[in-house]
């Protein structure tokens, strides 16, 4: 039986990130850029009014000048500037040649094609210079950086209309055992509908995974490892859920053994403890417990920083934050357990509270949850008003 760490590591250590393809800006959304991007001009390419008013000869001090012209954005303004003279200026238009300045219009009066300054203008005073935003074969976005509004606002800016960006990885989902059925179908004596597909299958597309389901195999050898090589061949990751403990119906480690190479079957977590993971060619196999909470728990412990990695992100950790308990919390002799809990804040801490019974079949355990608590192994409790480490996996109040 391996750590939660050591399980964390074997499974990053052997996780690949998956290679880049071409997309648009609009299909690069939440994905990872797999390129540096390097800008090909300075931005802005000209040296541009900050404000509307009047573009001016700063030395020209607060006398009066003669206004030649008008320019608005988009314009560039081909008549020099020369002492003595302004010319009129909207927010983003070009500098015309020969000017230094821009008067703000609340500044200044103008009759008679004559302006006049209530004050005078500084060299450089409202104008926004070659090369302020981006400079010519400037790192604007590293790779592994995710590609959001602002990313996409930046690639348009300098021109990029495609990038190349990490391939979400393929998933395969599947469910296995007699005893499930559909979530639409009655349940006789004995079945039980099968919720972990359907979870697993929204926790996939929430950690930017493409989810493909395989249905539910009974626990029939033959039929697990036809839908398990099936899964293989065409996903880049495949989960299971069920048949990894020790009974004689579980059959998903003796199929791994035969595939591939199965590099851990327990791990030393509770809930989630027949935990196991393989890889078969370059493929990666999560083998995750039947209780549904045991299954999405170790998902988010193990899967999700996976395919996080797969993605090309450079981050695939939650937050961790240490929160105060609001009550007292027993602890597991032999295990670290991660119980579901509530944060909220109270003025500069965290409080923490048990989203209730911590079975692992309770799914209610997990909804409105947003933070699991590591709970070191030991004997007793943890008091109240003691701190504990807490992987943060939803806002906060």
């Amino acid at each position: 039986m391996v750590s939660v760490e050591q399980a964390r590591e074997t499974t990053l250590r052997l996780t690949p990130v998956l290679p880049g393809e071409l997309a648009s800006v609009g299909e690069a959304l939440g994905r990872a850029l797999a390129e540096d991007v390097y800008a090909g001009e300075s931005l802005p390419p000209f040296a541009a009014s900050a404000v509307d008013g009047y573009a001016v000869v700063a030395a020209d001090g607060t006398a009066g000048r003669r206004v030649l012209a008008e320019i608005t954005a988009g314009r560039a303004g081909a008549t020099p500037l020369e002492p003595g003279t302004a010319m009129s200026i909207m927010t983003g238009a070009p500098l015309p040649p020969g000017a230094d300045a821009v008067a703000m219009v609340e500044d200044t009066a103008e009759a008679d094609g004559r302006l006049t300054l209530e004050r005078p203008v500084r060299a450089g005073e409202n104008v926004i210079p070659v090369g302020l935003d981006v400079a010519a074969g400037q790192l604007v976005l590293p790779r592994g950086a995710t590609v959001g509004p602002a990313e996409a606002a930046l690639l348009s800016t300098i021109g990029r209309v495609q990038v190349q960006v990490h391939r979400a990885p393929v998933v395969a989902v599947l469910s296995t055992g007699d005893e499930l059925v559909e979530p639409g179908e009655a349940i006789a004596g004995g079945m039980i509908r099968d919720s972990n597909r359907y979870g697993l299958l929204a926790a996939v597309s929430e950690a930017g995974g493409r989810p493909v389901s395989l249905g539910i195999a009974r626990d029939d050898l033959s039929e697990q490892e036809q839908r398990i090589r099936s899964g293989l061949r065409d996903a880049d990751v495949l989960l299971t859920s069920g048949g990894v403990s020790v009974g004689s119906r579980d059959l998903i480690k003796p199929i791994l053994e035969r595939l591939g190479e199965v590099h851990f079957g327990r791990v030393a977590i509770k809930p989630g403890k027949p935990l196991t993971f393989a890889t078969v060619g370059d493929k990666l196999v999560f083998g995750l417990p039947g209780f549904p909470v045991s299954s999405l728990v170790t998902f988010e412990l193990f899967v999700r920083p996976t395919l996080l990695k797969m993605r090309g992100q450079g981050v695939v950790s939650r937050p961790r934050s240490p929160v105060t308990l609001e009550h007292e919390v027993a602890r597991t002799p032999d295990r670290v357990e991660f119980q579901r809990a509530h944060v909220r804040r109270e003025g500069h801490r965290l409080l923490a509270r048990s989203t209730g019974l911590q079975a692992s079949s309770r799914l209610l355990s997990l909804v409105g949850a947003n933070a699991l608590l590591r709970i070191p192994p030991g004997t007793g409790t943890i008091a109240a008003g003691e701190e504990v480490e807490a992987l943060l996996i939803g806002p906060w109040e």
